[in-house]
């Protein structure tokens, strides 16, 4: 067997059972054996079978300490999925087959500045941005006031139309729930005097206890203004 086969075998053995040979060498034979591997490392050759055979065992350990990692992850265990029975059984079978449809489009509703100081006298948000129509004109970029973010988002019940008592969305239902917001934004400003409406889009039907769960795309357009003032995912749940 040659000299640098042997140092490999001996390094590979020293890298899988670095304690059982510890134990069986003498000290003596220990401080010998550190210092032939400094020497070693200091030869041209034996130096770089060395520093290869650290990098293998260093890339071995790695690869075991990952795959330790992998196996002990815990297992998810899944829900026991819903099973729904009636009429959420119906309504869940005809909104299935709606998603990614239009569901609804709203009447045109103009934001003059009554509803923005109503808004404000509620909610105390008196910024003159919205409340000040003078100043407005000479310091905003706007050069008018504009409506309140949250403002838009309370009008959804309205422009969305679902609080119609005389044409319920959903008449079978016992109860329908806002159930919240997945995520909101603003592209443009909803100017005094706009005119706006909502536009409404089934995103996603999923059945839950006692119900289904509903998340639409809801876009508030401006009269004459291409981008929307408002995008909003809702999440509305429809208990039975």
């Amino acid at each position: 067997m040659k000299v640098v086969d042997f140092l490999k075998h001996k390094r590979e053995i020293l890298a899988q059972h670095p304690f059982e040979l510890k134990d069986w060498l003498s000290p003596a034979i220990r401080d010998y054996w550190r210092e032939f591997q400094q020497k070693a490392h200091l030869h041209p050759l034996l130096g770089r079978v060395l520093d290869l055979q650290a990098d293998q065992s260093l890339v071995r350990q790695q690869r075991a300490s990952q795959a330790q990692a992998v196996n002990s992850q815990p297992t998810l265990i899944e829900d026991n999925p819903v099973e729904l029975s009636g009429e959420a059984a119906t309504l869940y079978a005809e909104l299935q087959a709606r998603i990614g449809e239009e569901t609804h489009v709203g009447e045109w509703l103009q934001i003059n500045q009554g509803l923005i100081d109503q808004f404000a006298a509620v909610t105390g948000d008196h910024q003159w941005i919205h409340t000040d129509p003078e100043r407005a004109a000479a310091e905003s970029p706007f050069k008018t006031t504009i409506a309140h973010g949250f403002l838009t988002l309370a009008l959804l019940p309205q422009l969305t139309g679902s609080v119609d008592e005389a044409t319920p969305e959903f008449p079978s239902a016992r109860m329908v729930v806002n159930f919240g917001l997945e995520q909101v934004r603003f592209p443009y400003p909803i100017k005094v005097d706009s005119n706006i409406r909502a536009r409404t889009r089934l995103s996603r039907v999923t059945p839950i206890k006692g119900g289904i769960e509903l998340l639409k795309e809801i876009k508030i357009e401006i009269e004459g203004i291409r981008r929307p003032g408002c995008v909003i995912e809702s999440v509305t749940r429809i208990y039975f």
